[in-house]
């Protein structure tokens, strides 16, 4: 908690006053977007624990309530995604549910002594928290629980963690109080495995689109097209970075690396990876 509070102290400050005002001031729906889901974890984690705590809410508290919170096993501080808190009979592996979205229905019907916490994220094979988006958070079980996310019960608070708001539906989103949740990993800018291929990009034309392209397509057939994807951006924020005073440069960097960041969410979506990579190549080359 330490860590949350030098690393995030206006929304750790922002939640505190909140939960201490008579009103409990704060959002019922709260959506955080950014890069680190895990740090949205945590905080989500942290604010249940302040909400829950009998005592002063200290950090080094040790009620049953915090104990228990931090510990992952409160009965009312539940986790759900595409391999959390599914039913008994719910046999589907690779998104959020309507039967899920039934049972928290269901569940929310019985009444608490606890302020109950809902997270919504995704989950990898190793239980490390991702974002959600349209793959794994469908629009059918988002829209069956949209009349709780609006009305919820007493002492009901949900969050939603997601890269960007964009990959939430609208509807979501406009019963959220947003917060953007800023990236304090230190990441390692490496892009060794693209250099070659990307450092004359930039004098290419048409005719040479279909060349870049394929040795791009190339590069993911050695190595996950996510890690050559963010490669590719590191090339280009440490190109970026030596090229600051050029403003024309600027924006056609600061384009491309869009232009990445872009396929990288049409990766999560399953998208075929040749086509992602033919429209990448185009834009960088064309714009």
């Amino acid at each position: 908690m330490s860590c949350l509070n030098k690393d995030y102290p206006f929304l750790l400050d922002y939640f505190t006053k909140g939960i201490e005002n008579p009103e409990k001031s704060i959002s019922h729906c709260i959506l955080f977007w950014g890069n680190d889901i895990d740090a949205q974890y945590e905080i989500a984690i942290e604010i249940a624990r302040i909400l829950n705590c009998k005592n002063n809410a200290e950090t080094d508290c040790n009620c049953l309530n915090c104990t228990w919170i931090r510990n992952n096993s409160h009965p009312a501080v539940l986790t759900y995604s595409k391999i959390d808190n599914k039913p008994s009979d719910d046999d589907s592996k690779t998104m959020f549910s309507i039967s899920q979205a039934r049972m928290i229905k269901n569940n929310l019907a019985v009444t608490s002594d606890y302020h109950r916490i809902l997270i919504f994220c995704d989950k990898d094979s190793e239980g490390k928290p991702g974002g959600l988006n349209f793959s794994n958070f469908s629009t059918d079980a988002a829209n069956a629980l949209l009349k709780t996310f609006e009305e919820p019960p007493a002492n009901t608070t949900f969050f939603f963690l997601t890269n960007d708001i964009s990959d939430m539906i609208p509807t979501i989103v406009s019963r959220s109080q947003c917060f953007f949740v800023p990236s304090k990993k230190i990441e390692p800018q490496n892009f060794e495995l693209v250099k070659n291929v990307m450092q004359n990009y930039l004098e290419l034309d048409k005719a040479d689109v279909f060349d870049f392209n394929e040795k791009i397509l190339n590069l993911t057939k050695e190595t996950p097209p996510e890690k050559i994807f963010v490669q590719m951006q590191n090339y280009l924020v440490n190109f970026l970075k030596i090229n600051l005073k050029n403003k024309q440069l600027e924006s056609k960097l600061l384009h491309d690396i869009k232009m990445i960041e872009k396929a990288k969410k049409e990766l999560k979506l399953n998208m075929n990876i040749q086509t992602i990579i033919e429209n990448l190549a185009f834009e960088l080359v064309l714009y």
